[in-house]
């Protein structure tokens, strides 16, 4: 059994035991503030025992140390269906949640301090929002959400919370497969056309990745929505986090991906299966701390939130 992953000079050691905590319920996503505490939000149970899933329900948030002890547990049954979590280097919370339609941002103590969109009420056709997937922002503070399930868009916010844009097309033929509905749409497949955009980042140069996952590829934008250019070979890109080397490490399909900004693919790793550090589900969030520990959060099953130490 292998007690080793990752691919060329990306190596990491499985860390046994982490968290110290048994989450009760899926960890749709995992994000780390500047202390070293990390960050996931968790999709209830359902009433019948079943896993949480995008339909509506119930979440919470835990926080833990670097350790993997539990610092906290907050917003107890107060999200729908947890989805996006992502921190900025301010230690500001960003949380997508598709079921309540809505993007918020929380203080590092917990507190609410903006919220963008109406719990519960699906946006206009082509506005925002209906069932968001992520929020992040760039260097100068714009807000951009990934609005991936509902309705395949990229919206652009100020800092403030005031709408800049929206791009995309394509009809939701996703979600009409996933609830057993008919099809009737036609994915978009073209250049800015999106088929499920389940994550949209900004690096330092103002280049806008959205991974549009049921595409196998990420699209790259100018921060005015026009498409540049596209990576036509990324399988199944759920979340995605550049490192300090600037190095972006995708998690998805085929387990964690490895790429330079310019898409050149480094090698990928991870291995399904049961056993320590395998991928027994579907890698769905990602992120990177300070001392290039890696952090991946599946769906489709319960108490999956893995740690990988860097070696």
């Amino acid at each position: 059994m292998a007690t080793e992953w990752g691919t060329g000079d990306y190596r990491y050691e499985f860390v046994a035991g982490w968290p110290d905590y048994e989450i009760e319920g899926v960890s749709a996503d995992v994000a780390g503030d500047s202390q070293g505490n990390i960050y996931t939000v968790v999709r209830d149970p359902r009433p019948d025992g079943s896993i949480g899933n995008i339909q509506q329900g119930t979440g919470h948030m835990l926080v833990f140390d670097r350790s993997g002890k539990l610092i906290e547990k907050r917003q107890e049954g107060a999200f729908s269906s947890p989805h996006g979590l992502w921190i900025n280097g301010d230690d500001e919370i960003f949380h997508a949640d598709c079921g309540h339609h809505t993007v918020t941002k929380y203080s590092l103590s917990g507190d609410t301090l903006m919220t963008i969109g109406t719990e519960g009420v699906v946006g206009p056709p082509g506005g925002p929002f209906n069932m968001c997937t992520r929020a992040t922002q760039a260097r100068n503070g714009d807000i951009w959400v990934s609005d991936g399930y509902g309705q395949n868009r990229v919206h652009r916010f100020s800092e403030s919370g005031e709408h800049i844009l929206s791009f995309g097309s394509g009809d939701p033929v996703f979600i009409q497969a996933w609830r057993g509905e008919e099809v009737t749409g036609e994915a978009g497949t073209g250049p800015g056309a999106f088929n499920l955009p389940h994550h949209v980042m900004v690096d330092s140069d103002d280049n806008v990745y959205v991974m549009d996952r049921t595409n196998n590829r990420c699209q790259i934008f100018n921060t005015e929505g026009e498409y540049q250019r596209e990576w036509s070979d990324v399988a199944g890109p759920n979340d995605a986090v550049i490192d300090s080397h600037g190095v972006m490490h995708i998690v998805g399909g085929q387990g964690v991906e490895v790429r330079t900004l310019e898409g050149d693919l480094i090698g990928r790793w991870g291995e399904k299966g049961e056993g320590p550090g395998h991928f027994t589900n579907g890698p769905h969030g990602v992120f990177i701390d300070s001392e290039e520990s890696i952090y991946v959060a599946e769906v489709g099953g319960n108490n999956r939130l893995q740690k990988f130490a860097r070696v």
